[in-house]
């Protein structure tokens, strides 16, 4: 039995014999018409998808079993219909979450970035450190893509188009949920275009925020780039995925969740970690 709560712009599902509920809507934010969707119960968890992502692509029930994930169309993509004359970029992404987030009335939350969703949730974190409380990201760079991008794993064999097979399994779900289907190649060619030089040191050097840096060791992203951001952000962790690459939140969440969940809900005070000349001690150091 399911019982539906309709509003100007939300509507919230419950049902009877499951604990958990959805809540989704369309926030005005920016000049855009922002879909969204809300799951789960507990603290706030923003999701930000990769490109062509959306809510409910991909979903995620672990980390909705502990956390009220909060998901979101970014501009073009998914349900939220496109600017045509405004330009893609990870700022302006950033921009609309916050005014998301203030629609929403969150003052403070989690984050956990996809690819260029992940880079969006550390700007937030450097521009606005207020909202934040921790970052998990995953395949996401943080420089240009010189020192950024594992050229290997990025390689076509002709240069790539809207049609081309390796954008066939998201043009389909674009295509399911997008208020006008045909405009995919559109929202491709901006996203295909899409400027991205990362941050500076100085951003990096200065977060807050705890930041957890995920990535498979086949990623698009370099492994050293992801080594030498972690040794830049005060409060980070790093952890690559053996024989994965930058799919694996769609393709392998059970090697990724467990990882992201215990980053987000471990306390904030720990045991120390043993240095060689500390040892290991039960209940000193581990």
């Amino acid at each position: 039995m399911r019982s539906t709560v309709t509003t100007a712009h939300r509507t919230t599902l419950t049902a009877v014999d499951e604990p958990m509920s959805k809540t989704c809507g369309y926030a005005p934010v920016n000049g855009l018409e922002m879909y969204y969707q809300i799951e789960g119960t507990g603290d706030p968890l923003v999701y930000i998808p990769a490109a062509f992502g959306f809510a409910g692509f991909p979903s995620f029930p672990t980390l909705m079993q502990s956390h009220s994930v909060i998901t979101m169309d970014l501009q073009g993509h998914g349900r939220t219909a496109d600017i045509p004359d405004r330009q893609l970029s990870i700022e302006q992404y950033g921009r609309d979450v916050v005014g998301l987030l203030t629609y929403l009335g969150i003052p403070k939350a989690d984050f956990f970035g996809h690819s260029y969703g992940g880079a969006t949730a550390v700007w937030i974190a450097a521009h606005h450190p207020e909202l934040v409380r921790r970052v998990a990201t995953y395949g996401a760079t943080f420089g240009p893509p010189a020192i950024a991008h594992n050229t290997r794993m990025l390689r076509y064999d002709s240069p790539p188009t809207p049609d081309a097979r390796a954008f066939d399994f998201k043009k389909k779900r674009y295509e399911q949920v997008a208020p006008d289907p045909d405009y995919w190649p559109h929202i491709w060619e901006k996203v295909a275009t899409m400027k991205w030089d990362g941050f500076a040191r100085e951003e990096l050097a200065s977060l807050e925020a705890p930041v957890l840096i995920v990535l498979g060791d086949h990623d698009f992203v370099r492994l050293d780039h992801a080594v030498a951001t972690f040794e830049l952000i005060p409060n980070a962790e790093l952890s690559v995925i053996p024989d994965a690459g930058h799919f694996a939140p769609l393709s392998e969440q059970e090697r990724i969740l467990p990882i992201v969940r215990h980053f987000l809900e471990k306390p904030p005070e720990r045991i120390s970690v043993a240095t060689a000349g500390m040892g290991f001690h039960p209940g000193e150091t581990r």
